[in-house]
């Protein structure tokens, strides 16, 4: 599970900086220079759409592991837990959507000399797909957030740092039809899905390094000097 989360975070990361070292236009750019783009990067975007595809089976795969551990552990953060793979089942849905919609602004711009009305269209459900998209991420990274910390899984200040993250999330993809028209309040989520990630990191960090006893019962992290090989319980400090 840690492994996948530390994927998942590698792969977002991947896909982002395609996109920006491409110099992906904005959803409040002209469209004429959105089309330029998608013209002229198909390659770039088939990379980027190709790792959604990636990104869909990581999330829920990790999220479903999370909820299987902490169902191990017994019952806290259960319901948490059940939250987070119920939004990033959502989540999940609203990301292919969102790759579905470019992958037509890309197919259309091959074969346009200019924009038509159903290309900016497209462009703008694009938009929306991924305004929608936040506030169903925001759920999901505060829901496991929860859950991994109410079960020791991980130490509180990340539970902090999902409650701001995740609240940003949520509070920009209230603004979603506006950011489909081009609106800047789409910033407003990216210290959110920054926190994501860089949590994604850390959390898979912390599970990769726990290790289990010689007797088979107990999984341990690095940083808990009061386990106890002998006990028959288990946990992460």
């Amino acid at each position: 599970m840690g492994a996948t989360a530390i994927a998942l975070a590698a792969s977002v990361t991947i896909q982002n900086a395609v996109v920006v070292w491409a110099g992906a236009p904005d959803y409040g750019d002209p469209i004429e220079k959105v089309l330029a783009f998608h013209a002229e990067h198909r390659a770039e975007v088939a990379i980027a759409v190709g790792l959604e595809a990636l990104n869909l089976p990581l999330l829920l795969g990790f999220l479903t592991g999370l909820h299987g551990l902490v169902r191990l552990r017994g019952s806290a953060g259960q319901d948490f837990s059940r939250l987070a793979v119920a939004a990033g089942a959502s989540l999940a849905a609203v990301f292919a959507l969102y790759a579905v919609m470019w992958n037509g602004v890309v197919l259309s711009a091959g074969e346009l000399a200019e924009p038509t009305p159903e290309f900016e269209l497209a462009w703008q459900l694009h938009a929306a797909a991924f305004a929608l998209a936040l506030p169903a991420l925001g759920t999901t990274f505060i829901g496991a957030a929860l859950a991994a910390q109410a079960s020791g899984l991980t130490p509180p200040w990340q539970r902090l740092l999902a409650l701001a993250g995740g609240g940003l999330l949520i509070a920009a993809g209230a603004a979603n039809l506006a950011i489909a028209d081009g609106s800047g309040l789409l910033f407003v989520g990216l210290p959110g899905y920054a926190a994501w990630i860089g949590w994604l990191l850390v959390t898979g960090v912390r599970l990769v390094r726990a290790r289990k006893h010689p007797n088979g019962r107990r999984l341990c992290a690095p940083c808990a000097p009061s386990c106890d090989p002998g006990s028959g319980t288990t946990g992460l400090s």
